[in-house]
């Protein structure tokens, strides 16, 4: 018997349908600077290189941020299979938290929110704590506060069955927002929040912040990213897999059904709190207008659907590619599309979204990145020593 009779997995060959991932992430990745450079000929003959760097970063921001999002939305659903239809709510409450938290004292006749401590954060000069002591202290109390929510959240929903519990998580986002917009005192309702600091803001020019941001954020992701595929490798994650797939048989075998649902809805929640405190960082701007279900809750179902629910890259993936894809459909407003197709394209836009969605889940059902059947650290280290041993000799 050879080596690869003992491990037919490595003789298996390769089917077209493995290259799909690598394929649409490959063209997106080519498509969307191609096009910003393509479009920044009209202006300037040679094109404009730096242009379309700067917008190509900008794009990495948003998608780091909806990375954060969607992480949290699969540790929920994907590991764990509790519903949340309002991840709005934790979303657009760390993000408040964080600009409450780091802006200063409120200034102007129409200007009101309570909070601004961040000139009080700043407790050591010499070491410029003004520029990163404030914003480590709004984001873990963004995630706190997130956390907290879905704490409080958890014990009247969480026993609901799965349609119920979409509906009330709906509710409670939309309570969120109207909260936000109706009690003018608490975060200067629909005028929004303005001037919201960012960490080491005066280390580079503020046009080049992104660059700047786009290395925070970058981390930010890879930090939690990383915490999350040790959970859910654990027993721990064991746990919520069988819960998604058979609760009735996990709660069999003495498992606290409850608490672990619980656990999971915090964890993500908290971690959704953090992408709030980002996308507050990021855009240095809040109004409750940019908190719509679709752009705060639907749009990263879409993203985990398409990258792989289960599966923390596939998470990461979808991020990427449904932003992406609606980014490429706004680029296209730069071209000539005649009356007909202009004066609809936000209709356009959102039908060729959705057709493009539907085509990679007909095509990759459980998404770009499936989830990877595991079943513990230790079997993983045992099979890669196992591989990665000499052939032995062939039989005479």
């Amino acid at each position: 018997m050879t080596h690869a009779d003992k491990h037919p997995g490595r003789a298996r060959g390769l089917k077209p349908s493995d290259f799909i991932a690598t394929a649409v992430l490959l063209g997106i990745t080519i498509a969307i600077p191609f096009i910003a450079y393509e479009q920044s000929r009209g202006a300037l003959p040679d094109g404009n290189l730096a242009g379309t760097f700067s917008f190509y970063t900008a794009f990495l921001v948003t998608v780091g941020v909806f990375a954060l999002l969607t992480l949290a939305l699969n540790i929920q659903w994907g590991y764990a299979g509790v519903i949340n239809f309002g991840v709005l709510a934790f979303f657009m409450l760390g993000a408040y938290v964080t600009a409450v938290i780091t802006k200063g004292d409120p200034q102007g006749d129409f200007t009101d929110y309570i909070g601004g401590w961040g000139d009080d954060l700043n407790l050591i000069p010499a070491l410029a704590t003004n520029q990163w002591l404030p914003f480590v202290v709004a984001t873990a109390a963004a995630a706190i506060a997130a956390g907290l929510l879905a704490f409080l959240v958890a014990f009247p929903t969480l026993r609901l069955r799965e349609d119920y519990l979409a509906i009330a998580t709906i509710g409670i986002a939309e309570v969120m927002r109207r909260v936000v917009i109706e009690e003018r005192w608490m975060v200067n309702g629909s005028r929004g929040l303005t001037g919201v600091p960012q960490p080491l803001g005066n280390i580079v020019d503020q046009s080049d912040y992104k660059y700047l941001n786009v290395v925070i954020i970058g981390i930010v992701v890879i930090l939690i990213f990383f915490a999350l595929e040790r959970a859910v490798r654990s027993p721990w994650g064991r746990v919520l897999l069988g819960l998604r797939d058979d609760e009735e048989a996990t709660a069999a075998s003495g498992k606290n059904v409850f608490a672990f649902k619980t656990q999971s809805f915090v964890l993500g929640a908290a971690i959704m709190g953090v992408g709030g405190s980002m996308y507050a960082y990021a855009f240095s701007a809040l109004s409750p207008d940019a908190f719509t279900h679709l752009f705060a809750t639907f749009i990263f179902w879409a993203m985990l659907m398409v990258g792989g629910s289960g599966n923390n890259k596939g998470a990461i993936a979808g991020a990427y590619v449904v932003w992406g894809l609606w980014t490429l459909s706004l680029q296209m407003q730069g071209y000539e599309l005649g009356d007909l197709v202009q004066s609809r394209m936000p209709y356009l836009r959102g039908l060729l979204l959705g057709v493009a969605i539907v085509g990679v889940l007909l095509i990759r059902p459980l998404g770009l990145l499936p989830q990877e059947r595991r079943v513990s650290a230790w079997v993983e280290r045992r099979v890669k020593k196992e591989r990665s041993a000499p052939a032995p000799p062939a039989e005479p």
